[in-house]
């Protein structure tokens, strides 16, 4: 098992490079020395990912082991693969800075790997270099595992890993997920992995740490998923990160909405891209969490009903900007409940499978111009004016005063 678990932890580039530069060492003309202080740098960092896969502390240890309780803190996740690629040094002298990408999958739950920048120091002393700080690289996120000791469990069809919270809370979160899985693909279709990795951080600030973002920007917010867009089934893996704070005050019926929200954007990333408005994306993912829940609209679009009762209804689809964390939660709130009533009016009036094939189609589109009408005339039949005078009397229908 060890020597299969070493073997995918480099990528072909890196073997086929630290090959190659061994290979002209060995010839008349000697390489560069940039290019041999790059080779062992890399030979130091696939080295530190066999040990990280092998859970070997003491080969950890040889290549620097910047942070001594790494091996301890990860312990519980199943890797199926973790390297490292150098992409740039900077520095010179016995101490540098390695930028590198750390790629990893967790066994039985990534098709593809989750990819993250980090900013690598090393040290050389006595003919050596090790790495002496691991850190992530600016604008990146801090990974779970440098929060603290993770703790995971496995559900039917989810893995909850947590810092900073207790097992039987975990369970609860994957019960959770293991109905929010089949929810979705009931909705959706089997088009998609079927399962989800959950993250659960020990506070707010956590949050912000896996997002790389001030923690302030997530205040209000239950959940969010990483990777949620990216158009291609090689697009990075997905993660539902908790907000421990705002999710914990929810019902029971809240919080399977939320999850089974977050579980839609991971069954649909794949074809969520640059030409899927927010509108669209949040507001499916709100129709898969309130299709089975049992909430009349009112229920569940509390600020867009007092807006329609009050005469100021909005007249247009939401734009982009109206779904940022930061804004008004009250604007913030119609803009997702203004995307689900026009997803819900679709499923109502043209039927699930037209709601599905128009989302897939508006994503199937190069560019955002023109996405959303094109769509429209091909599967509903209908042109965007039409679409939004029917979805404003739609709202009317289901908020007004009756």
């Amino acid at each position: 098992m060890a020597g299969r678990r070493r073997a995918v932890s480099r990528a072909g580039c890196f073997v086929a490079l630290g090959a190659l530069l061994l290979g002209l060492a060995g010839c008349d003309t000697a390489p560069a020395p940039v290019d041999a202080r790059r080779a062992a740098v890399q030979r130091v960092l696939d080295r530190r990912a066999d040990a990280v896969l092998d859970g070997d502390g003491a080969a950890y240890r040889a290549t620097g082991g910047a942070d001594p309780y790494l091996l301890t803190d990860l312990a519980a996740i199943p890797f199926a693969s973790w390297a490292y690629r150098l992409d740039g040094l900077s520095g010179s002298g016995s101490r540098i800075t390695a930028d590198a990408e750390l790629r990893y999958r967790v066994e039985g739950y990534d098709k593809v790997p989750v990819v993250t920048r980090r900013t690598l120091t090393l040290k050389r002393t006595d003919g050596r270099w090790r790495v002496v700080g691991d850190e992530p690289a600016d604008r990146s996120g801090r990974q779970l595992w440098e929060q603290g000791e993770v703790t995971a469990v496995r559900g039917e069809h989810s893995l909850v890993l947590g810092v900073g919270q207790q097992e039987n809370v975990l369970r609860g979160y994957s019960r959770l997920a293991d109905r929010a899985v089949p929810a979705v693909t009931d909705s959706w279709g089997k088009e998609w992995a079927g399962q989800v990795v959950v993250l659960v951080p020990g506070s707010l600030d956590g949050m912000g740490e896996l997002l790389g973002s001030p923690a302030s920007g997530y205040r209000g917010i239950a959940a969010v998923t990483t990777g949620e867009a990216g158009g291609s089934g090689a697009a990075p893996a997905d993660r539902v990160i908790i907000n421990p704070e705002a999710y914990g005050v929810l019902g029971t019926v809240g919080k399977q909405v939320v999850l089974t929200h977050e579980t839609a954007h991971v069954a649909t990333r794949a074809v969520t891209t640059a030409a899927t408005p927010l509108w669209l994306s949040e507001g499916y993912a709100d129709w898969t969490g309130y299709r089975k829940a049992g909430r009349t609209p009112g229920q569940a679009a509390p600020e867009l009903q007092r807006a329609v009762r009050a005469g100021t209804a909005p007249q247009q689809l939401p734009e982009d900007g109206d779904f940022g964390f930061s804004s008004d939660p009250a604007r913030l709130a119609r803009a997702y409940e203004s995307g689900w009533l026009a997803c819900r009016m679709i499923a109502d009036r043209w039927g699930e499978d037209r709601l599905n094939a128009f989302y897939r189609a508006v994503g199937g589109h190069t560019q955002r111009s023109g996405a959303v009408e094109g769509a429209l005339q091909s599967i509903l039949g209908i042109g965007e004016q039409d679409f939004t005078a029917r979805w404003r009397t739609y709202v009317q229908e289901q908020l007004g005063d009756g």
